[in-house]
């Protein structure tokens, strides 16, 4: 009997700690979610804190579909802390907000507004770390439109850079109607297809941060095809962490700032 009891208690103890732990991650993700939506909903308006006259280590931060700039907030101040000078474009979109407009477009949009500030200010090279829709936008503007010249480190977080399931379910509502990049951000779809052909600029490190646990960019999508022989590619996966936690979560922060130094 009191083995019996003992084995009982002890079932009740696993179910208990896998109900709490359970409990525990749905609060951590509702509170991610509710700080990600806080900073998307304040817009793009950003103070101007970066000092291009005496820029050190410039990074161009690019959001993601359905978002604004401040969703970087927290990320900007832990590479302003860090050292590096952060700045980042509104990329407009529905209601001149949102970032819903098409990847081609706004990749000319960042390669006229980074040609303009490194002619004016004598930059030599950047940074880009795009999160979401943003990583395509890098990819497209470094590969298509020569801004491996500008360009010395590409990291992407959650990107789809073979297409997002959820982007083909959308096709089927009215954003599609005023939303190119749906179309574009769809698998197999053509813009994709094209991007992807042939290599990726050697001169510009491209690294692919991703997670299985990210419910948003399945993580098939976001894994590089590195051709072999590669040297400035790679992926890296990161256990335990959601969409919009690539935007708050401190590990995270820890390896971008890694890669940025390298």
């Amino acid at each position: 009997m009191p083995d019996e009891f003992f084995c009982v208690k002890q079932v009740a103890n696993m179910i208990l700690k896998t109900v709490h732990d359970n409990f525990r991650e749905v609060k951590d993700d509702l509170s991610a979610l509710l700080t990600y939506f806080k900073f998307s909903l304040s817009g793009n308006k950003i103070e101007r804190l970066t000092d291009f006259g005496s820029c050190q280590h410039p990074v161009l931060l690019l959001h993601g579909y359905g978002a604004t700039r401040r969703v970087f907030t927290l990320l900007e101040r832990r590479l302003r802390a860090a050292g590096f000078s952060v700045f980042s474009y509104n990329l407009g979109g529905i209601f001149n907000t949102f970032n819903t407009r098409s990847i081609e477009e706004l990749a000319h949009h960042v390669k006229e507004k980074v040609e303009r500030l490194c002619r004016r200010h004598k930059l030599k090279k950047i940074s880009i770390i795009g999160h979401s829709k943003g990583g395509i936008i890098g990819h497209y503007y470094i590969k298509r439109l020569g801004g491996y010249r500008r360009v010395k480190n590409l990291i992407t977080l959650g990107t789809p850079h073979y297409g997002n399931p959820w982007a083909l379910m959308a096709l089927f509502s009215p954003l599609s109607l005023v939303s190119r990049s749906l179309w574009e951000m769809a698998p197999f779809s053509r813009f994709l297809r094209q991007l992807n052909r042939g290599r990726f600029p050697s001169k510009v490190r491209f690294i692919s941060i991703y997670s299985r646990k990210d419910r948003v960019c399945f993580y098939r999508s976001a894994m590089l095809e590195i051709p072999k022989g590669s040297k400035n590619m790679k992926n890296v996966e990161l256990k335990e962490v959601s969409h919009v936690d690539y935007l708050l979560n401190k590990k995270v922060f820890d390896l971008i700032r890694k890669e940025l130094g390298d």
